[in-house]
């Protein structure tokens, strides 16, 4: 979903090179072909020490689509990943801009699929009949994006309010009924609500918390926002899922922070709140519901113990752990670049299926390009006729994947492989082959 990100000190200069050399406290400056350095990397959760385990390179906006001819000036950051010492937390050594990423034309719809339809209805209708069942209840929502959760609180009749800087979006969201207020989540922008709406009994966040690099501003913000029973619910991509499944694209630019049930809890901690439950969710490639509530309102649920546990079995906050991580990445740059280049020697057609955001990671990583992959093929009237982020393959309509089919299907939105596959069969009928490349290589 749509991110909702707070800053209180971000520059943004005309450069198309983010570079900082350090994560600060306080924000970071996007300059040109220059590295200021400020002394070692800090985490931006604690001010504890980084040690970053991976670079991907250089990287562009994972979803500025440019048109044909429109390339020149496109716009980079070294996107690479660091463990802090102290809290734990996973989180990216440089930030992009939160204007760059989230804006009036920020293309993702989250009703696009049909399964993430379902899960945010389903989403929803637990709300209403656990922490917001009570009398005037209050539900907020950081990063409503086109209002797909929160349709179903509306329809219920429940006061609600989404918050959503990209006002593309925020008005499919208005379409359905929904209240939006255009706006980045920051404490002062929850104090206005607070003062306009009264405190809420929820504030929901779906693949939203991850995109921002201000958790200081937002927990303040929730501390005026929440009333002293209220829970904050959010759901964002697991470190201990990307890790098993390599799945390194779920880093790109939006991607900031990288959860897991330990760096959560901690980072609750530090603002008076508490991590009192976890939930395991199938979507976007494996991702977790964490409710933190003030602390000593609710006690933590058995499951909370459970997951920190497997995490600690795991090893999951180890430098080794995310040392073997980064090999399995490079191993998989190796043995996906080897394999396109050999289809395209013995003359096979070769498209990708969903010019995702984080296909952007994989192309730029990978140096995949349309020498390899001759176009992509979306369903997103936005991306289509332009070219991928960096890597400058053309977008279809998902109609050019049929017309013919190809020989083989790079399958970037993975994470909807059986939504798709179910979808394309056609495609299997006529001796199509479907690629992937989390966990490992392999054609289907």
């Amino acid at each position: 979903m749509t991110t909702t990100t707070a800053t209180t000190a971000t520059t943004a200069t005309t450069a198309t090179t983010a570079t900082t050399g350090t994560t600060a406290t306080t924000g970071t400056t996007a300059t040109t072909g220059t590295t200021a350095t400020t002394g070692t990397a800090r985490c931006r959760a604690c001010a504890g020490p980084l040690t970053e385990f991976l670079d991907l390179g250089a990287q562009p906006n994972s979803d500025a689509f440019p048109r044909p001819g429109e390339t020149e000036g496109e716009f980079f950051f070294r996107l690479a990943v660091g463990l802090c010492g102290e809290c734990t937390m996973v989180q990216l050594m440089e930030e992009v801009p939160r204007e760059r990423m989230f804006h009036e034309d920020y293309p993702y719809h989250s009703s696009g699929s049909t399964v993430m339809r379902g899960h945010f209805e389903d989403t929803a209708r637990q709300l209403l009949a656990g922490p917001a069942a009570g009398p005037d209840a209050f539900v907020v929502e950081l990063g409503c994006n086109d209002g797909v959760m929160l349709a179903t609180v509306a329809a219920a009749g429940v006061r609600h309010l989404g918050v959503d800087p990209s006002a593309g979006v925020a008005d499919r969201a208005r379409e359905k009924g929904v209240r939006v207020r255009t706006a980045f989540f920051e404490e002062s922008t929850a104090r206005e609500i607070a003062a306009a709406e009264g405190r809420a009994d929820v504030v929901y966040a779906a693949n939203t918390l991850c995109h921002i690099p201000y958790l200081e501003s937002v927990f303040r913000g929730l501390d005026a926002l929440l009333k002293p029973t209220g829970v904050f619910v959010f759901e964002d991509p697991y470190l201990g899922e990307i890790v098993e499944r390599t799945s390194f694209d779920q880093i790109y630019d939006e991607h900031y922070w990288f959860f897991t049930a330990r760096s959560v809890r901690n980072l609750a901690r530090r603002y008076g709140f508490e991590l009192v439950d976890v939930v395991r969710l199938p979507v976007h490639g494996g991702e977790v519901r964490y409710t933190l509530a003030r602390q000593g309102a609710q006690a933590p649920s058995a499951a909370v113990a459970a997951l920190l546990a497997e995490e600690e079995a795991a090893a999951l906050a180890e430098p080794a752990t995310l040392e073997r991580f980064a090999a399995g990445v490079r191993r998989t740059r190796e043995e996906l670049t080897e394999l396109l280049g050999r289809l395209r020697a013995e003359g096979r057609r070769v498209v990708a299926y969903g010019a995702t955001a984080k296909s952007a990671t994989v192309a730029n990583y990978c140096g995949i390009g349309p020498e390899l992959i001759e176009f992509v093929c979306d369903t997103t009237p936005a991306k289509q006729g332009r070219l991928t982020p960096g890597s400058h393959i053309p977008v279809r309509p998902a109609e050019a994947f049929a017309a013919p089919y190809p020989d083989y299907a790079l399958l970037f939105a993975w994470n909807h492989a059986e939504e798709i596959t179910a979808k394309e069969q056609e495609f299997r009928a006529a001796g199509g082959r479907w690629i992937l490349y989390t966990p490992e290589v392999r054609v289907l």
